[in-house]
C-alpha cells in the first residue's frame, strides 16, 4: 500500500471497527431465565452464534487498537506528522460508533413485553449519533477546504509584510 494511504486507511479502520467491537464485546442482552422462543424482539438479532459474535468483536477490537496506535504514533511531533486537527473529525465518529454498537444491542435484545430500553436508546441515542456524524462531516469538509487553500500567513502582532509561502506550497 502506498505510504500516503496508510493513515487514512487506519482512520477508516478505526471508525468502522469501533461499532463492531462494541456490538460483539457487549454480548447478547436478552432477558435472563427465559427460553428464546418466549422472548419478544423489536428487531431480530443476526443469526450468528454468541461465541462467533464475541470472536468478531474481539477481532474488531484488535484492529481498532492497532489503527489507534498507528494514528497515535503518527500524531507525535516530527517532519511527517499526522495533522492533529483530524482527531476533531475522528473523535466524534468514534463516539457515534460506540453509541451505534450499544444501541444495536439494545434494540435487538430479547425481552418479555415491551422493550422500553430500545425506545429510549433510539429516542436519545439516534439524535446524538446524528449530531456527532453531522459535526464530523462539517469539520471534515472545513479541514479539507483549508487544505486546498494552502498555508495561511501567521497570526500575531508582528505583521505579515515579509511572509511568503514555502517552496511548492501555494502561489
Amino acid at each position: 500500500m502506498r505510504r500516503h494511504l496508510i493513515r487514512p486507511a487506519a482512520a477508516v479502520t478505526l471508525i468502522v471497527t469501533t461499532p463492531v467491537a462494541t456490538w460483539g464485546l457487549m454480548g447478547r442482552q436478552d432477558a435472563a431465565g427465559f427460553d428464546p422462543s418466549e422472548l419478544d424482539y423489536l428487531v431480530w438479532p443476526f443469526g450468528i452464534p454468541a461465541g462467533a459474535e464475541t470472536a468478531i468483536g474481539a477481532a474488531a477490537a484488535v484492529l481498532a487498537t492497532g489503527a489507534a496506535v498507528l494514528l497515535g504514533r503518527a500524531s507525535r511531533p516530527g517532519p511527517d506528522r499526522f495533522d492533529g486537527r483530524w482527531w476533531e473529525v475522528i473523535g466524534p465518529l468514534l463516539a457515534a460508533g460506540l453509541l451505534t454498537g450499544a444501541i444495536w444491542r439494545t434494540v435487538t435484545a430479547g425481552v418479555i413485553g415491551a422493550n422500553i430500553g430500545a425506545g429510549l436508546a433510539m429516542l436519545l441515542g439516534g439524535p446524538l449519533v446524528a449530531g456527532l456524524v453531522l459535526w464530523s462531516l462539517g469539520r471534515g469538509l472545513w479541514l479539507a477546504r483549508d487544505r486546498r487553500r494552502g498555508p495561511r500567513p501567521p497570526r500575531g502582532g508582528t505583521g505579515t509584510a515579509g511572509w511568503r509561502p514555502a517552496a511548492g506550497q501555494g502561489t
